[in-house]
């Protein structure tokens, strides 16, 4: 008996933000050969229980979800041909809906906004909720045109000095490493990991080296993390290590402008139920240049 596809999941309210988070997962879905599940929230159906698409009596709330996900898998069909598209009306609120999904996905997609949410934010409550809880990876869509389209050829990923085989964070390093390197094969792109580091931290701790020194550990931070990975990929994929002596959050928010897409990691704390995102990765999810996979540990 084969394995199950575990589908890519995107959310669609019918906003700019959402068709561009469809575009971004039909190409996700094609490159890794899986279906795309599109799911539409809708609380109306929670409260006023299910009407058949056949039915004349169907009322305007009904009608818009039909419409909606409509016009969302005509519009995945055309990115991708040969897609194996499916459409679900959640009867829940976005967050809770998508956290379902998520929970037999490959990965959910969702827009940098929502429909009705305000412009002024910088990452809608619906992204951030996910990102923040999902037990799968999960993509936000954001950034300039050029960084979504994929027109850079590059895929980021940052490493921590922090990361060791034998902690929680090496393992939640491991797991956006490894998604990294799929990304990057998958597109026939470079692989660049960004270390940071801040020389006075470093002084201060009794850590002595050189940034060349800096660069060495960098890249032995990823071949650990990858298990050796990159090496094996077929076909190999090109790994260049950048170390920067700045914040994380600098570091990341400025690579993510000549990226595609930027990987970070994340713990989820088993039976802690609150936001669980560190500085990094909130200062990521609301400023970059690209789309921002939020991986969490396995």
């Amino acid at each position: 008996m084969g394995a199950v596809e575990l589908p890519v999941v995107v959310g669609v309210d019918g906003s700019d933000a959402a068709f561009d988070a469809l575009d971004w997962a039909a190409g996700m879905a094609a490159r890794r050969g899986l279906p795309l599940r599109i799911v539409h929230a809708s609380l109306w159906e929670r409260y006023e229980g299910y009407i058949p698409t056949t039915s004349p009596d169907r009322p305007a709330e009904r009608v818009h979800s039909e419409a909606v996900l409509a016009m969302a898998a005509e519009r995945a069909g055309r990115r991708a041909s040969a897609l194996k598209v499916m459409t679900d009306v959640a009867p829940d609120d976005a967050v809770t809906a998508l956290l379902r999904a998520g929970q037999s996905a490959d990965a959910v997609v969702v827009g940098s906004r929502g429909r009705g949410e305000f412009a002024s934010l910088l990452l809608g409550s619906v992204g951030l909720g996910i990102a923040a809880r999902a037990h799968c990876p999960v993509v936000v869509v954001r950034g300039r045109p050029e960084n979504v389209q994929g027109r850079l050829n590059r895929v980021t990923v940052g490493i921590a000095e922090r990361e060791r085989p034998s902690g929680p964070e090496y393992a939640a390093g491991a797991a956006a490493n490894a998604f990294a390197l799929r990304e990057a094969r998958l597109r026939g792109c470079e692989l660049e990991a960004v270390h940071a580091w801040r020389y006075a931290a470093a002084q201060a701790a009794g850590e002595h080296g050189s940034p060349e020194d800096r660069a060495r550990r960098a890249g032995e931070l990823l071949d650990e993390a990858l298990g050796g990975a990159s090496a094996a990929a077929l076909p190999p994929v090109p790994v260049a290590h950048r170390v920067v002596e700045a914040s994380p959050r600098k570091a990341l928010l400025d690579a993510s402008a000549h990226s595609d897409l930027l990987v970070v990691g994340a713990r989820r704390r088993h039976g802690h139920f609150g936001m669980q995102l560190g500085l990094v990765n909130h200062a990521v999810l609301h400023h970059a240049q690209c789309p921002v996979a939020v991986v969490p540990q396995s």
